[in-house]
């Protein structure tokens, strides 16, 4: 699926280890044509999400449907919540035909699905420690304390998926992070 001139690229890492903040800055900073693939979800969209910007929000139906067409690179059911998220293939197709390198900010199990059909540079975002993951997780005070427990064992899970990856950049700060994000995909322009 890749184009001429664009590269897939897959970067993940478990929830709180600062993966959106490090994307909208890379899509920002990095001098290289960048584009981040939009995913669809079933889940409502939050107060501040904008549809085709954030999300493509799609119902149960809509979503099946399309998953049973084969329209995604990936799909999943994330967190145990009976929400849906995935990767479009034409959203990634639209972005190679304008010659922009698709950006998939996805789990490690949608990496894996996507890698066994198309080649990616693949970035794994390391928050340092499982201490520092919960710490960071704790400091968003946005879930409650199952849902805490639920994505550190779903971190745990992917921790242990790193050998999977290119490159695991470990995030201390967004700056720093970027930089070395950037630096990495540089060297694999043509």
């Amino acid at each position: 699926m890749p184009g001429a001139s664009g590269k897939l690229v897959i970067i993940s890492g478990p929830s709180g280890a600062g993966k959106s903040s490090v994307v909208r800055a890379l899509l920002k900073q990095c001098d290289l044509p960048l584009r981040l693939s939009i995913s669809a979800t079933t889940r409502p969209p939050r107060a501040h999400e904008v549809e085709g910007r954030d999300y493509y929000f799609l119902s149960q139906e809509e979503f099946a449907a399309r998953r049973a067409r084969g329209e995604f690179l990936e799909c999943k059911e994330v967190f145990g919540r009976g929400d849906w998220y995935g990767t479009l293939k034409s959203d990634v197709a639209a972005g190679f035909a304008q010659g922009f390198w698709m950006v998939l900010e996805i789990d490690v199990a949608g990496a894996i699905a996507v890698l066994a059909e198309h080649p990616a540079i693949t970035i794994f975002i390391d928050p340092g420690s499982r201490e520092e993951l919960e710490r960071r997780l704790r400091n968003r005070a946005t879930e409650d304390e199952a849902s805490i427990r639920r994505r550190l064992e779903v971190a745990d899970r992917e921790l242990q998926q790193i050998h999977l990856y290119q490159y695991r950049v470990v995030n201390e700060t967004i700056p720093d992070t970027v930089k070395t994000i950037c630096d990495i995909l540089k060297r694999h322009g043509d």
